[in-house]
C-alpha cells in the first residue's frame, strides 16, 4: 500500500505483505478490514476460524494472531508455518548474499569508517550488535541499547550465573513463552542477562530479543500487543521489575547478597525502593527532598522521596520553538528544565496542601532539592502532554551538554559534596521521531569506549558528537564522573 520496506508482515491467510504499526500500520488495517464482511453473516464454525488472522514477521519469523493478541506457538499438522519460515529464510539468504558484498564496500569507503581507521590505525569493524524489531518494539530496543552502554549496570548482569528455566526437556532452550505457562517459569533477570551478553559481541547479524520480549509480555501486561509504547514508561517498568526480582532468591542465592558482595556497588548506597537495595537502586537511585510551605501560617513540611529518574517539564515559554536554528527567542537548555523542576512554585487550586497547623487545605509553595545524587542520572524530558482529546508532543529542541553537567546547584547540601562528585558525562540518549506517543519511532545514541554509535533497531552506525548534540532528546543518561588522582580535569 505505502511501498515501505520497513517491518514487513505477511498474512498467512492471503499472502499479502503489509507494513508494521510503527510505520503506517497497514498490517493491522488489513486485519480490521478482513473482519467487516463477517459482521453481516451468521458465523459458522468455518467462518469463525477464518477470523483468526495469523501473520508472520518477515524479519524474526514470529507468528502472531491479531484476534487473540498473542503469539502462535503451535503449527499445523503438516508443518506449514515452519515451511513458510524456511521459505522466507531462503529468500533472505539469497537476497542478502549479493547485498552484503555491496554494503561491505560502502562501509569500507564511508567517511565514518575512515575516521575510525585513522584513530585506531587498523581496520577494526563495528563491534556493536543491533536488535531486531519484533513488530513495533523500537521503544524496547532503544532502552536496551542505552542500558547496555552503562558499564557498571551492564557488567553486573553479565557476570551473574546463568539460571536454567525448569521446563523439563526444554530447560534453558525454550524460545517462546505463552499465557499457559506459570509465572515461576520465566525470569526477567535471566533474559535481560542473555540479551546484554549478546550485545557487543562483534556479531554481524542483529540479535532478536524474542525471549526477553515474551517475558515482558508475561509479567508486564501493559506492553502486550504490537502498539507503539512509551520508551520511558517501559524503562520504569523494566527497572522496577528487575529490582523486585533481584530482591528475591534464585536457586537458593539471594541476588541482594550477590550485590552486597560486589564492593563497587555496595558502598554508601542507602537508596532503597520497595525493600532492600539492588543494583538498580545502587546505580539509578537518588533521593529528593520535597519542601511544602503553608502561605497562611508558614508551617514547613519536608518529605524525602527516592527516585530512579527525574521527569522534567520543558518550560512553556520554549514550547513553540520548533528547531535548533530558529533565530527568534532564546534556546531552551537542559539547565532551564532542571531549574523549572527545582524552582519554588506556588501550588494551584487543585493541589491545595493540607496544613496540620491550620487543620485545613491551604495555599502553599513547593520546592524540590536533591538530597542524594545517583551514580547514573536519568533525565526524562516530558515531551508528551494530554489535551482534551489527544496527547500532543512538544517538539522543542533542548540543548544538553555531552560533558560536565554540574548538578551541585540543585543539591540540598552542596558543601558536603566533593569537587568531582556533582559532574556528569553523557553516555546515552533516547530520541523519539514522529508526532505522537502512539506512533513514530525510537532510536538511541550511546557512547562506547570513546566512540558514539547510533542504534536504529537492527542497524548500528558510527556517528559523531555533533550529530548527538543536535538530537531532540527524550531520555538522557548521565554517568557520574569518577575523580582520578593526578589526572587532568576534562
Amino acid at each position: 500500500v505505502c511501498r515501505s520496506n520497513k517491518s514487513p508482515w505477511v498474512c498467512l491467510t492471503c499472502s499479502s505483505v503489509h507494513c508494521g504499526r510503527y510505520v503506517n500500520g497497514h498490517a493491522k488495517k488489513h486485519y480490521e478490514d478482513a473482519q467487516i464482511p463477517m459482521t453481516n453473516h451468521k458465523k459458522t464454525e468455518k467462518q469463525e476460524k477464518v477470523q483468526h488472522t495469523v501473520c508472520m514477521d518477515c524479519s524474526s519469523y514470529s507468528t502472531y494472531c491479531y484476534r487473540c493478541d498473542d503469539f502462535v506457538v503451535n503449527d499445523t499438522k503438516l508443518g506449514l508455518v515452519q515451511k513458510v519460515r524456511e521459505h522466507l529464510q531462503n529468500l533472505e539468504n539469497s537476497a542478502f548474499t549479493s547485498d552484503r558484498h555491496r554494503k561491505r564496500k560502502l562501509l569500507e569507503n564511508s567517511s565514518l569508517n575512515s575516521k575510525l581507521l585513522k584513530v585506531n590505525g587498523s581496520t577494526t569493524a563495528l563491534c556493536a550488535t543491533g536488535l531486531r524489531n519484533l513488530g513495533n518494539t523500537c521503544f524496547m530496543n532503544a532502552i536496551l541499547q542505552s542500558l547496555s552502554n552503562i558499564q557498571q549496570f551492564c557488567c553486573y548482569f553479565k557476570e551473574l550465573p546463568a539460571v536454567e528455566l525448569r521446563n523439563g526437556k526444554t530447560a534453558g532452550r525454550r524460545t517462546y513463552h505463552t499465557r499457559s505457562q506459570g509465572d515461576n517459569n520465566v525470569s526477567l533477570v535471566e533474559e535481560f542477562r542473555k540479551t546484554l551478553c549478546a550485545l557487543w559481541q562483534g556479531s554481524q547479524t542483529a540479535f532478536s530479543p524474542e525471549s526477553l520480549f515474551y517475558v515482558v509480555w508475561k509479567i508486564m501486561p501493559n506492553f502486550r500487543g504490537y502498539q507503539q509504547q512509551d520508551a520511558h514508561e517501559f524503562m520504569r517498568y523494566l527497572l522496577d521489575h528487575l529490582h523486585l526480582e533481584l530482591q528475591g532468591g534464585f536457586n537458593g542465592v539471594s541476588r541482594s547478597v550477590i550485590l552486597q558482595e560486589n564492593s563497587n556497588l555496595s558502598a554508601s548506597n542507602k537508596c532503597c525502593i520497595n525493600g532492600t537495595s539492588t543494583v538498580v537502586t545502587a546505580i539509578f537511585g537518588g533521593i529528593l527532598q520535597n519542601e511544602v510551605n503553608c502561605l497562611i501560617c508558614g508551617t514547613e513540611s519536608r518529605k524525602f522521596d527516592p527516585f530512579l529518574d527525574l521527569s522534567l517539564d520543558i518550560p512553556s515559554q520554549f514550547r513553540n520553538k520548533r528547531s535548533k536554528n530558529q533565530e527568534s527567542g532564546p534556546m531552551c537548555t537542559l539547565r532551564d528544565c532542571l531549574r523549572s523542576f527545582t524552582d519554588l512554585e506556588e501550588l494551584d487550586e487543585t493541589e491545595l496542601y493540607m496544613c496540620h497547623k491550620c487543620k485545613k487545605k491551604q495555599k502553599s509553595t513547593k520546592k524540590f532539592w536533591i538530597q542524594k545524587l545517583p551514580k547514573v542520572l536519568c533525565l526524562h524530558l516530558k515531551r508528551f502532554h494530554w489535551t482534551a482529546y489527544l496527547r500532543n508532543k512538544v517538539d522543542t529542541y533542548v540543548e544538553f551538554p555531552l560533558r560536565g553537567l554540574d548538578m551541585k546547584c540543585y543539591l540540598l547540601e552542596p558543601e558536603n559534596s566533593g569537587p568531582e562528585s556533582c559532574l556528569y558525562d553523557l553516555v546515552a540518549v533516547v530520541v523519539h521521531h514522529g508526532s505522537g506517543v502512539g506512533s513514530g519511532h525510537y532510536t538511541a545514541y550511546a557512547a562506547h569506549e570513546g566512540r558514539w554509535f547510533h542504534f536504529n533497531d537492527s542497524t548500528v552506525t558510527l556517528t559523531d558528537e555533533e550529530t548527538v548534540g543536535k538530537a531532540k532528546a527524550y531520555i538522557l543518561f548521565y554517568v557520574e564522573r569518577q575523580a582520578k588522582p593526578g589526572a587532568e580535569k576534562l
